[in-house]
């Protein structure tokens, strides 16, 4: 009895907090405010772009830069950032690629209603949910 105790135990732990942020990544995300390594920080009230976020079941996809118009459509670049998720020493992590360039971010928080990343250059990025302009 004892055994299958623990044996619960470490299968409930196991499902660790990096592995149950992934569902929120999905979708279309604003950034809200932006600490810099340098200590200065920046708020946003509005933003032209928005980013969006596509993951598969193979922990795969993309993020694009969306422009959100006034009846509820986007225009969008024909740039694209690929992208695939890993979770490395407990952490979630982003990794990006594109024909010019690689990069990393890892996910502080990533809720139904917020996103936190910091880059490589220890600049955190809170980004809350997106809400199409003609619902505000």
């Amino acid at each position: 009895m004892k055994n299958h105790i623990i044996i619960l135990l470490l299968l409930v732990t196991s499902c660790s907090k990096p592995a149950k942020q992934i569902q929120y990544i999905k979708g279309y995300w604003e950034i809200k405010h932006v600490k810099l390594s340098n200590g200065l920080e920046r708020d946003y009230g509005f933003n032209e772009t928005i980013d969006y976020f596509i993951i598969t079941d193979s922990l795969s996809g993309y993020r694009k830069k969306l422009k959100p118009n006034f009846n509820g459509t986007f225009e969008t670049s024909k740039d694209i950032e690929n992208i695939k998720i890993r979770i490395e020493n407990n952490s979630l992590n982003i990794y990006y690629h594109t024909p010019f360039s690689n990069w990393k971010e890892t996910v502080l928080l990533a809720t139904k209603e917020q996103l936190k990343i910091i880059n490589e250059n220890m600049d955190v990025f809170l980004y809350q949910r997106y809400i199409p302009l003609n619902s505000k």
